[in-house]
C-alpha cells in the first residue's frame, strides 16, 4: 500500500505528460483547419490578400501589446529566428496558399498539395535535424498521402497547370520555415515567439497589400466576423498549437497532423456550408487517421 501510495503521483504526473501531446495535436488539427473556413467566409466579401492584411493588422496590434506589457527581453538570436519564421511559415505559406485560391484552385486540391509536408520533412528531418524516421513512420507517411488523395479525389479538375506551382510554392515555405525552427532551437517563451511572428506578418501583409494598391476597408460586417474568426482561431488557436507541437513532438509528428486537416475542413464546410461529403471522402478520412496513428505512436515495445 505505501509503494502504491508513492507511486500514484508519479504515474499520475506521467498520464498527464502523455495526454498533453495528445490533445495539443487533436486542438491544432481542429484550429488549423478554421483558417480554412475563415479564408472561405471572408473571400466572400474582399481578396484573399486583403483579408490577409486585416487579419494580420489586427493579429499584430493584439501581439505589440502583449510584447509591451510582457517586456522580455528577446536575444538577437531568437529575432532573427522568429523574423525568417515568419516570413516563410506565415507570409509565404499563407500568401501563395491564399493567391492559389483566389485564381480558382479549390481547397480540396489545396490541402492535397499541403498533404506532402510531411513527406517533405521526413527527408531532410534526418539529414538536418537528427530526428529518426522510422520505417513504420514511412508508410504512415506515404498512406497519408493515399488518405488525402481520396478525400479531395473529386476536386481534382482540369486547370491550367502552372497555376499549381502556386500553392507548392507556398508548401515549400512552410517546410523551410519548421526545418529552420527545428535547426535553430529558439528559447523564447511560446507567447512571445507567437506575437513576434504576428507582429513580423503584420507589417509584411500590410506593407504588401498597401503598396500594391489592394488594402481597402470593406463595409460588409460578415468580413470583419471572418478577420475575427482568423485572428482568434487561425492565429491564436491554429500557430498558436503549430509551434506547442512543433516543441513537444518534432517536425515529422506534427507535420503528420496536416493529413488530419482536409478531412476536418470538410467536416466543418458540410456543417457551415452545406458541402456534401462523399464515399470517398468518408474512406479517405479513415485512412488518414489510420496513417497518424502509425506516425505518431510510440514504439510500444520500447516504452513497455
Amino acid at each position: 500500500m505505501t509503494a502504491q501510495a508513492v507511486e500514484t503521483p508519479a504515474v499520475r504526473r506521467s498520464a498527464r505528460h502523455q495526454a498533453l501531446p495528445f490533445f495539443a495535436g487533436a486542438g491544432f488539427v481542429v484550429f488549423w483547419s478554421c483558417g480554412f473556413i475563415g479564408a472561405r467566409w471572408g473571400t466572400e466579401y474582399s481578396s484573399a490578400f486583403d483579408l490577409l492584411a486585416w487579419r494580420y493588422l489586427v493579429a499584430g496590434s493584439i501581439a505589440a501589446v502583449v510584447l509591451l506589457s510582457r517586456r522580455r527581453r528577446v536575444s538577437k538570436k531568437d529575432l532573427v529566428t522568429h523574423t525568417v519564421m515568419a516570413f516563410f511559415s506565415q507570409f509565404v505559406y499563407l500568401g501563395l496558399v491564399f493567391i492559389g485560391i483566389d485564381h480558382g484552385i479549390t481547397a480540396g486540391v489545396t490541402a492535397l498539395i499541403g498533404s506532402l509536408q510531411p513527406i517533405l520533412i521526413a527527408t531532410v528531418a534526418g539529414p538536418l535535424l537528427g530526428e529518426r524516421v522510422s520505417g513504420r513512420q514511412w508508410i504512415g507517411l506515404l498512406l497519408g498521402v493515399a488518405g488525402v488523395g481520396l478525400v479531395v479525389a473529386d476536386d481534382l479538375t482540369a486547370g491550367n497547370a502552372a497555376l499549381f506551382l502556386i500553392p507548392v510554392g507556398g508548401l515549400l515555405g512552410l517546410v523551410v520555415g519548421t526545418v529552420f525552427e527545428r535547426h535553430r532551437k529558439p528559447t523564447v517563451g511560446l507567447l512571445d515567439a507567437l506575437c513576434l511572428q504576428s507582429l513580423v506578418s503584420a507589417v509584411l501583409f500590410v506593407t504588401v497589400t498597401t503598396a500594391t494598391g489592394q488594402l481597402t476597408v470593406p463595409h460588409e460586417p460578415g468580413f470583419y466576423g471572418a478577420v475575427l474568426w482568423l485572428v482568434v482561431l487561425a492565429t491564436g488557436g491554429g500557430w498558436g498549437l503549430y509551434l506547442v507541437n512543433l516543441r513537444l513532438s518534432g517536425a515529422t509528428r506534427i507535420s503528420s497532423l496536416m493529413y488530419l486537416v482536409p478531412p476536418t475542413t470538410m467536416v466543418f464546410a458540410f456543417l457551415l456550408f452545406d458541402e456534401t461529403i462523399g464515399v470517398l471522402a468518408t474512406l479517405g478520412m479513415i485512412v488518414c487517421a489510420v496513417a497518424v496513428l502509425l506516425i505518431r505512436l510510440r514504439d510500444q515495445r520500447r516504452t513497455g
